[in-house]
């Protein structure tokens, strides 16, 4: 056999007295040293064979050999970390490290080898060392046993898992020292039957450790061991196979001429090549059925990966012996891995194996089995994953179309549309692919024509047939953004579309028909915005990026194009199109991203011309919104005083104007002076000219054509009138509303007199007053359009206008009187807190159908938002949002995000005001219900529970930081109080308040308490209770008693709160280190709790309300220790004696009978409680439970955020079985070992059937 070159090297050991490092120190002096430092050394035993007795004890021959007696000594520590150390340190070559180790091994192969095993061991984070003694006596289970009782505890992590600089290209350089290792022995040393085995011995016993960094470790190295066997045998294939014809050529020779001794030496070449290569299959065979076998299936994702990930690059490096169904079912079954990661590399993995068309042959079988999982793979839930599945699927469509049905096919089309962007891509090229990049053979003949006759025009119409067929017309930019990589060319070919919509088709060719070219001019629209403003739809992109100097010029470039084209053609595309809406509407939008210095550079000034007259031909013959805002808003781009072509264009707009105001005011007049009904012709007259007056106000400043009289005059007249069509007002209000804006953006820009504010002032209060005299406008679609107006006037002109510095504007300020705010809550009421049924004018006359109810809510989701602004910048009262807040529950689904985000905004503005609302809105359920059901109602009825639920919700919002919201909870329990006991009981005292069931429902409450804050809560109660009330037991008195014993209960949950509150705000209270102080100096109980009572009834006497006392110092609470609660203790607290001038004093008798039942009913009623509060706790979560702070942090990853169209009905969501490493480990017997049950990690639907 040929030796490998080995550089020659002193291989000497650092005395004791030199250095000494530990694992967790640099290598030093690397580099400062002349002699090389010894290698790392490890821990493990391998087979030892007969070569044995080459073993020396004195070091033999090898320099340094006396320092070395054994292998091991108490140097051992230094010289067995310097391997290591340079791998983990990655600084010098590779080759050069093993060089010397295989020097070290030539000399004395067992000290080599102890260097070896440690090595293995501290790339695990073990600080262990295998003696040379423990090499000879040891079997590998009992050296891994004690190396295991030696592994660092204070930590989970290990070299290859830790962050940090050092450790960044720690795994390649382990993974390259492995290889290189190999490599560097392969012609000699891997064949000596002591080396290789007892490696694969220590990976394979290691790799079965329960310890989760051996394993892993020794896993990575087995697995790279294996990949660089597998390119050597390879490697002996390939010189057995040269051999092979070497020595049939030289059989085949004549007899005369033919070497019998270059035959004998080509047979026993041969010879020995196969005996390597049998020798190479045993250590891939020990390999594969010892590690790669059990850790496929590893509890630890990061394992399954590893594995995976080398079995694919065998199979694609040594095709021959690995790519046949034996090995590829492991990648098929793994496909259904539960762990994303490990998916990732199944399909990574297969397509490299696709991409090289000559192993296709063997992947059919594979292919028509795994075919249907790989495809809905595409629809995973990790996006990397569903974005290689795309790829791969495109791979497959490459080798064989046949392959994937049009089925098929389908599932991945309509990922083009996905709002993530990759998935989106990769399913456009897939698309592309499939039914752009063929190309008939006589197209290569007319690759040089242009326009209608280029090879682009029937990929063009394929491009537009797609899109019709995939019936999403809304999303041609989605389309366009997902072919833009793969189908640049085709996409900018311009000149192409333009000759499709101008050029009269040719001979025999089919022509467009009127809905195919819409949708070629929709797609030619979304291609210029792509191109000019170089980045993806909304949706698509996290933000604009900077773009490279080459992204810039190829925009600029772009533009160009775009302008030079379309500036001639566009006039001609107008003019052919001009009635039809949809056509001219995307058409009209092309002028925004146009070179505008192009048109006098260009010397274009009549092609500008011709756009303008065409511009206001359509201007004249349109009256549909859309149309009317595109002419407005391309007069504002061509208006742009930057550029030369400005004059032109303002006269043109300026003369447009003129006559539709000339026109308007004409026509108006005559509409306003008719003392009959107006006649339709004339209305209609007057609301085609007032729609695009409408339409260019709300681009342009038309003060000066003072339309806000003319408008005023139409306002009012409908009022005294009531018959003017709503057309008319709807569009008078909108244009009254653009007057009054651009006045503002006038007298705000300017130094504005003060007779220009009284003038808008003025405007804007009878402006407001006429919204409000349409509020009550028996027209729906009238009263929505004076609501959404009016919000927008009183957010506009609130007190928000003075900020930034502009206190002039504050005689502008105008607050809604109560009429006012209440006329605008009356409109919500009435016409967004409906069912949907009920709605029957969102439709407008339209089938009742999906897309009409979703339009219906969109609307109505507009109007609360519009006034839940007004409550959040206090533009109104907030208890106007005690309306808004009783609908939580009921229409949650609807609303429920807008009125949550409301109670938020409003909490951080006032907590105390907000607490109020909240507890006001509960009050108003109530109200109804009585009114509804009577003062007997049944408090198991479903309208009773629903208000405790919502009351529940309410408190969830609060939070887990009680010292924030303690005023505000103090404020709302004093709310309820005075509500509950607001109305006695006409038929005497001996009957319950009429309201006092409100206390069932503000108990929910008593849990958002602080101890003291109860106790003072308790206190305020008892002033509205007498002796009588404390002793009723019947079930009309219930609630009192529930809401007082949730006054005294809980003691330990506020103690952990205060330590919260204190601790850390908004922070997790339950640390796992946080223990109770109960070594703390303990008040005695009876002291305790009559000085606390002292402390709040005195200072009761003082102050109005108890419950808005001064925060009482948290010191005892905190330090005492937390005490359960007891019936016989607190319970007798319950009904304290009153002062003699509430009620005569009993005798003691009956004080005695009297303590002794309310002890025996507190007893039970303690039970009760408990029951009940721990059915609290259990109940199920949902709406607002996730207000509440975390307890414990989850260790689960969130699928929020992931597209939920792509996950439904996938059954491989995962559950984290990888459980991190204990941070304490205080015992190795605490370790549980793994359990490779492939049904832990994949679906079950994989599990006991036959895959081929």
């Amino acid at each position: 056999m040929i030796a490998a070159p080995e550089i020659p090297t002193d291989f000497t050991l650092l005395q004791e007295s030199e250095t000494h490092f530990s694992s967790d120190t640099d290598f030093e002096d690397i580099e400062g040293k002349n002699q090389k430092q010894g290698k790392g050394k490890t821990c493990k035993k391998g087979k030892k064979g007969p070569a044995e007795k080459g073993k020396s004890g004195n070091g033999g021959g090898k320099p340094g050999g006396p320092n070395r007696m054994n292998g091991h000594h108490q140097q051992n520590g230094v010289e067995n970390m310097m391997l290591f150390e340079v791998v983990k340190m990655g600084k010098s070559a590779m080759q050069s490290v093993v060089d010397d180790w295989i020097e070290s091994y030539k000399h004395d192969r067992d000290i080599a080898l102890l260097d070896l095993i440690n090595f293995f061991i501290q790339c695990s984070g073990c600080k262990g060392v295998v003696t040379a003694e423990m090499f000879r006596h040891m079997q590998n289970s009992e050296i891994i046993r004690k190396m295991t009782e030696e592994f660092d505890e204070d930590s989970g992590d290990y070299p290859l898992t830790m962050a940090g600089p050092q450790w960044k290209k720690f795994k390649s350089s382990f993974c390259e020292f492995i290889g290189v290792l190999v490599r560097q022995c392969q012609y000699s040393i891997i064949y000596d039957e002591y080396m290789m085995d007892t490696v694969i011995s220590l990976l394979t016993g290691l790799s079965d450790s329960q310890v989760r960094a051996f394993r892993h470790t020794s896993t990575l190295a087995a697995m790279k061991l294996m990949t660089a066997l597998v390119n050597v045998a390879l490697n002996l294939s390939i010189n057995m196979d040269n051999t092979q014809r070497q020595y049939e050529a030289e059989r085949n020779k004549i007899i005369g001429k033919r070497a019998n001794d270059r035959l004998e030496l080509l047979l026993q070449k041969r010879k020995e090549l196969q005996e390597n290569q049998d020798e190479i299959e045993n250590m891939m065979n020990a390999i594969f059925k010892g590690v790669f076998v059990h850790r496929y299936r590893d509890a630890i994702a990061e394992i399954r990966a590893i594995c995976i990930e080398e079995i694919g690059i065998w199979m694609k490096m040594y095709s021959d012996a690995f790519l046949n169904d034996s090995y590829l079912k492991y990648v098929g079954w793994t496909m259904h891995d539960k762990q994303g990661e490990v998916r990732l590399k199944c399909l990574t993995a297969l397509q490299g194996l696709y991409y090289n068309k000559e192993l296709n042959s063997k992947l059919e079988l594979f292919t028509s089995r795994f075919k249907d999982r790989i495809v809905s793979m595409t629809l995973d839930k990790e996006y990397d994953v569903a974005v290689q599945a795309i790829k791969l699927l495109t791979l497959v469509l490459q080798s064989s179309e046949e392959v994937l049905t049009a089925e098929d096919c389908e599932n991945v089309y309509h990922l083009v549309y996905s709002a993530h962007r990759p998935v989106a891509v990769a399913a456009g090229e897939f698309l592309y692919k499939k039914l752009f990049s063929r190309r008939d053979a006589e197209d290569d003949g007319i690759l040089k024509r242009r326009g209608r006759q280029s090879p682009n025009a029937n990929l063009v119409k394929t491009l537009v047939f797609f899109f019709l067929e995939s019936e999403l017309h809304e999303h041609a930019a989605y389309l366009v953004d997902s072919m833009w990589d793969c189908a640049t060319d085709l996409l900018k070919d311009w000149e192409c579309m333009n000759s499709l919509l101008l050029e009269e088709p040719l001979n025999g060719e089919e022509p467009l028909t009127d809905r195919q070219e819409s949708a070629l001019i929709e797609i030619m629209l979304c291609t210029i915005r792509q191109a000019a403003e170089c980045h993806p739809p909304v949706g698509r992109g996290t933000g604009k990026r900077v773009l490279t100097a080459k992204e810039k010029k190829t925009q600029l470039d772009d533009r160009t194009k775009i302008t030079e084209l379309f500036a001639v053609a566009l006039p001609q595309l107008l003019a052919k199109y001009s009635v039809d809406a949809e056509k001219v509407t995307n058409l009209l939008q092309l002028p925004q991203y146009f070179d505008l210095e192009i048109y006098t550079t260009g010397r274009l000034e009549k092609h500008l011309d011709a756009l303008l007259r065409q511009i206001r031909d359509i201007v004249e013959k349109h009256t549909d919104i859309d149309v009317l805002e595109a002419c407005s808003k391309t007069y504002h781009a061509l208006c742009n005083e930057e550029f030369t072509i400005f004059n032109r264009v303002d006269i043109a707009r300026s003369q447009l104007i003129d006559e539709l105001a000339d026109k308007f005011n004409r026509l108006l007049e005559d509409f306003l002076q008719e003392g009959e009904e107006p006649d339709e012709d004339d209305a209609y007259q007057v609301l085609s000219t007032l729609k695009r007056i409408t339409a260019f106000h709300n681009a342009h400043d038309l003060s000066r054509w003072d339309l806000f009289g003319c408008n005023y005059k139409l306002l009012k007249t409908g009022i005294e009138n009531g018959d003017m069509p709503e057309q008319i007002v709807i569009h008078a209000l909108q244009c009254t509303h653009y007057v009054i804006l651009w006045q503002l953006a006038k007298v705000t820009e300017s130094s504005s007199t003060k007779e220009d504010l009284l003038r808008l002032k003025k405007q804007m209060r009878v402006f407001c007053q006429i919204c409000q005299h349409y509020l009550t406008n028996v027209n729906t679609a009238v009263k929505e359009q004076a609501f959404t107006i009016l919000c927008d006037v009183l957010m506009i002109f609130s007190h928000q206008i003075m900020t930034g510095g502009r206190d002039m504007l504050e005689p502008l300020v105008y607050t809604p009187d109560s009429s006012l705010q209440s006329e605008l809550l009356s409109f919500i009421l009435d016409h967004v807190f409906i069912d949907q049924d009920d709605d029957n004018n969102s439709a407008d006359g339209q089938q009742d159908d999906e897309a009409s109810k979703i339009e219906a809510l969109h609307k109505r989701r507009n109007l609360l938002a519009a006034f839940c602004k007004l409550i959040v910048y206090t533009v109104v009262e907030m208890n106007t949002a005690a309306d808004i807040f009783k609908q939580y529950m009921k229409y949650y689904n609807d609303y429920g995000d807008i009125i949550k985000e409301t109670m938020s905004k409003t909490r951080q503005i006032d907590k105390i005001q907000c607490a109020k609302t909240l507890i006001l809105s509960l009050q108003q359920l109530f109200n109804e219900m009585i009114q509804e059901n009577g003062y007997n109602f049944d408090r198991s009825s479903p309208t009773f529970s629903g208000i405790k639920e919502l009351a529940r919700r309410f408190a969830l919002t609060f939070g887990l930081d009680q010292l924030k919201t303690r005023e505000a909870i103090a404020m709302l329990h004093k709310d309820g109080i005075e509500f509950a006991f607001k109305e006695p009981n006409p038929q005497g005292e001996s009957h319950p308040p009429l309201n006092l069931a409100f206390l069932d429902i503000l108990s929910e409450f008593s849990s958002k308490l602080l101890r003291q804050d109860k106790r003072t809560v308790y206190v305020y109660l008892e002033k509205f209770m007498t002796f009588q009330m404390s002793l009723r037991r019947e079930d009309v008195w219930l609630p009192l008693m529930s809401y007082r014993n949730s006054l005294l209960a809980g003691g330990d949950d506020d103690t952990m709160s205060v330590i919260s509150g204190i601790s850390s705000r908004g922070s997790t209270v339950r640390n796992k280190k946080t223990k109770p102080a109960t070594g703390k100096r303990k008040v005695p109980e009876a002291e305790e709790s009559s000085s606390s009572d002292s402390m709040w009834l005195n200072r009761e006497q003082s102050m109005h309300t108890p419950v808005m006392m001064q925060t009482p110092q948290l010191t005892s609470t905190i330090m005492r220790e937390s005490k359960r609660l007891r019936p016989d203790e607190n319970y007798m607290g319950v009904y304290p004696m009153q002062p003699e001038h509430h009620q005569p004093p009993l005798d003691y008798k009956q004080q005695e009978e009297v303590a002794r039942q309310q002890q025996e009913r507190a007893a039970m009623n303690y039970v009760k409680l408990r029951s009940n509060l721990q059915h609290a706790i259990r109940r199920g979560t949902s709406l607002m439970e996730d207000d509440e702070e975390p307890i414990v942090e989850d260790v689960m990853m969130s699928s929020e955020g992931r597209i939920e169209d792509l996950n439904e009905g996938m059954d491989f969501d995962t559950m984290d079985i990888d459980l991190p490493p204990s941070k304490n480990r205080r015992e190795r017997t605490e370790l549980k070992p793994d359990f490779f049950d492939p049904a832990s990690i994949m679906d079950e639907s994989v599990l006991g059937v036959s895959m081929f």
